[in-house]
């Protein structure tokens, strides 16, 4: 490619961003702009044009993923050379930790770091927390190791060191401070860097040795920033003090796509760099090649409502599409039939699975989804995820129910004889296991007797006799109730509530939302009919192993998409449904109080719309299961903010209504329709009587077979479309 044909094939705004004046730069991208298109093809004009030296490029992303496109991407195009470069190598490409690492390996003891320091994974920093908090003789059931990590990667990702915190009075305060500082001088001593050490390490450097932040001055005349809108405190004061006033920044983001503030990002970053760079420029990138106008103008007038917007508007040069379907469903169940008979709809006109995805708001909600698809037989992969039954507080929570059942359960014992933590170690654990094979015994009858010899020391024997006792009595004081309630109380009084709740965290939220919905689960649990002669707990626990058992489609198999909004985000998919958009779930009971987290709330949402290239399906329910109890939920106000032009309400497609009459051409629908309306005992303009909304007039009825719903005019509640088999009604 020569340096002629560079700007080829981009659009007046893009071409602006490649071939700018060697300035401060932000690019401000919409969703489906061509962002990673411009980078790379800035990178090769520095180079063919502005006949920049390759070692004097930085170019930083988020995830390796990404660094490894832009590289790849990058020597596609200078693949013939460009203005006599024919290499890009002695760039630096990559993520901020991993040119973080790069530049620690470099200059190691400049870092106060040893030559062979190690870095410590998500895994192994959980492990040395614990071992800290173990040596502080701390209890880690008030002392969650993982809410400690939150704190100190937290602290770390603001740039302080315990010596620039100043504890309050709270005991609380004091003990996290020093936890950090035990954790941080075990770490110093062994060599060991954690991921958020990479970064404010890094920064240290450049604060104190500044001859080699002069050389690097010197070197980095031009960094590229991708996703600048993602970066935490640390990550923009590193990129700050490295340019300093020599180098020319280009930063990439979008603020109106800025959704990960739970875990430190900064949104505010970018008009701190307007700031701090009072001469750079802004280009906007608004014209999308991804989404039809209709889903582009519904989310421009979604994202309006933020404010301290620095404002853009996405347009296309595409059709209009199809409007935005909105599906009110009656319940969670309704609502994953809805969307797995449209995505059967759309394989059956000859679409691909593969082009479809589910998007939902917390991992909890995928249960009932998952549960749909493999009852209609249609595959599907969690992306970036696990099935329900396959994540960890489920397969506890399993483990436990098992072992009311069977205390045989070898694996169920050993997966919770010591979760949560009872002080029941390696060392205890081998002796029972020692015994069961010695005396041909399973491993709770080995555990019994070696109690009841008093083998085991002191300690031990008191943990393991107290585990055995807690499962016995559980089985007793749970036998007669009803299945929910049984796990509710296996979940509670096991402690894997606590353990879970103690987390303090996004992971640790996920956790519980996904135990509630176990418990939701074993509500609504219908055996199937070779179970039926089965105790109700031995069923379910059956079923959750057939369910488990039912592998989840490979990477590349055809298969239906199913991910959180978050994990949707820098995908796209010619059919997107959005799941659960109703006040109290999208957006979030506490983010509707509080200005800041609703915003994200809604760049969420605007994150989830414009994932979609041709159809969008955007469904609520008005009645959820959600932490144990049935909640009445409005649709969301995100949905009220959507232009009304570009929205149709989905209706099932037969029809009774009283107040049309009967066209010719429908006759046997209708009459059809009209029988099956009958079979409900109910008829037009009835009477009745709901446990929960009270009385009212049935409106209208549509619909054939289990999916059926029924309009009533409520007389206090108003109108509502509940599912025939779950209406709960009563004639009056």
């Amino acid at each position: 490619m020569d340096v002629e044909t560079l700007l080829d094939g981009l659009n007046d705004r893009q071409r602006e961003a490649v071939a700018a004046p060697l300035e401060n730069l932000l690019v401000l991208a919409g969703a489906g702009s061509g962002k990673t298109r411009v980078l790379v093809h800035r990178i090769a004009w520095l180079l063919g044009v502005e006949r920049a030296s390759p070692f004097s490029i930085l170019a930083v992303t988020f995830t390796n993923k990404a660094a490894a496109e832009m590289r790849g991407r990058i020597e596609k195009l200078l693949g013939g050379g460009i203005g006599g470069v024919h290499s890009h190598h002695g760039m630096w490409v990559g993520t901020f930790h991993g040119i973080a690492h790069r530049l620690l390996r470099a200059h190691h003891l400049d870092a106060g770091l040893p030559q062979d320091f190690q870095i410590l994974d998500s895994d192994d920093q959980l492990r040395l927390i614990k071992r800290v908090v173990r040596s502080l003789n701390l209890d880690e059931k008030q002392w969650v190791p993982r809410a400690v990590m939150g704190y100190i990667n937290g602290k770390k990702d603001d740039g302080l060191r315990p010596k620039d915190i100043e504890p309050f009075g709270d005991v609380a305060s004091r003990t996290y401070h020093k936890l950090y500082q035990v954790y941080q001088e075990t770490c110093d001593r062994a060599g060991l860097v954690d991921f958020a050490e990479l970064l404010l390490r890094a920064h240290e450097l450049w604060l104190h040795k500044p001859h080699i932040l002069d050389h690097y001055q010197q070197r980095f005349a031009h960094i590229l920033v991708d996703e600048f809108q993602d970066t935490n405190a640390i990550q923009y004061a590193w990129i700050r003090i490295l340019a300093g006033n020599r180098s020319k920044v280009m930063i990439v983001g979008d603020d109106d796509q800025s959704i990960y503030g739970w875990r430190g990002a900064k949104v505010e970053n970018i008009s701190r760099f307007l700031s701090d760079y009072p001469g750079a420029r802004t280009i906007r990138l608004e014209q999308n090649y991804r989404s039809t106008a209709t889903i582009l103008k519904a989310s421009n007038q979604l994202i309006a409502n933020n404010a301290e917007r620095l404002g853009k508007e996405l347009w296309t040069e595409g059709g209009e599409g199809e409007p935005i379907s909105i599906y009110a469903a009656y319940n969670e169940i309704d609502e994953a039939r809805f969307v797995v008979g449209r995505l059967k709809a759309w394989r059956e006109q000859g679409g691909v699975l593969s082009d479809c995805a589910i998007l939902y708001r917390n991992n909890a909600q995928s249960r009932v989804l998952e549960e749909a698809l493999l009852q209609e037989r249609l595959p599907y992969r969690i992306y970036g995820g696990l099935r329900f039954f396959e994540r960890q507080e489920i397969k506890d929570a399993m483990a436990y129910l098992r072992l009311l059942g069977n205390r045989g359960d070898d694996a169920s014992f050993e997966r919770v004889v010591n979760t949560p933590t009872r002080g029941i170690g390696d060392r205890t654990l081998g002796l029972i296991r020692e015994a069961a094979r010695d005396r041909g015994l399973n491993l709770w009858q080995a555990a019994w007797q070696l109690c009841e010899e008093r083998v085991l020391a002191g300690r031990a024997a008191s943990a393991v006799s107290q585990f055995l006792a807690l499962i016995n009595r559980l089985e007793t004081d749970t036998s007669e109730l009803p299945l929910h309630l049984q796990t509710d109380r296996v979940i509670r009084e096991s402690g894997l509530w606590s353990l879970y709740q103690a987390e303090k965290s996004e992971k640790g939220q996920s956790r519980i939302e996904n135990l509630e919905e176990l418990v939701n689960a074993t509500r609504v649990f219908q055996p199937s009919e070779e179970m039926s002669d089965m105790a109700p707990l031995t069923a379910f626990v059956a079923h959750a192993a057939l369910e488990a058992g039912e592998s989840q489609a490979d990477e590349f198999e055809v298969a239906v998409q199913l991910m959180t909004l978050h994990s949707a985000k820098g995908l796209e998919f010619p059919l997107v449904c959005m799941v659960g958009v109703e006040e109290g779930m999208f957006p979030s009971q506490q983010s509707s109080e509080e200005s800041g987290r609703l915003q994200e709330e809604r760049r969420l949402c605007y994150v989830g719309m414009t994932r979609a290239m041709q159809k969008l399906y955007m469904t609520h329910a008005e009645n959820r299961r959600l932490y144990g109890q049935e909640m009445h939920h409005r649709p969301s106000r995100f949905l009220k903010e959507l232009p009304s032009e570009c929205l149709e309400e989905v209706r099932l497609r037969t029809q009774v209504s009283w107040a049309q009459p009967v066209a010719s051409s429908n006759r046997f629908n209708n009459e059809f329709a009209q029988e099956s309306f009958d079979s409900t005992g109910f008829r037009l303009g009835q009477r009745v009587l709901h446990s929960k909304f009270g009385e009212g007039t049935v409106l209208n009825y549509e619909g054939i077979g289990p999916q059926s719903r029924i309009q009533v005019n409520f007389d206090d509640q108003g109108s509502k479309w509940l599912v025939v088999a779950y209406a709960r009604l009563e004639p009056l």
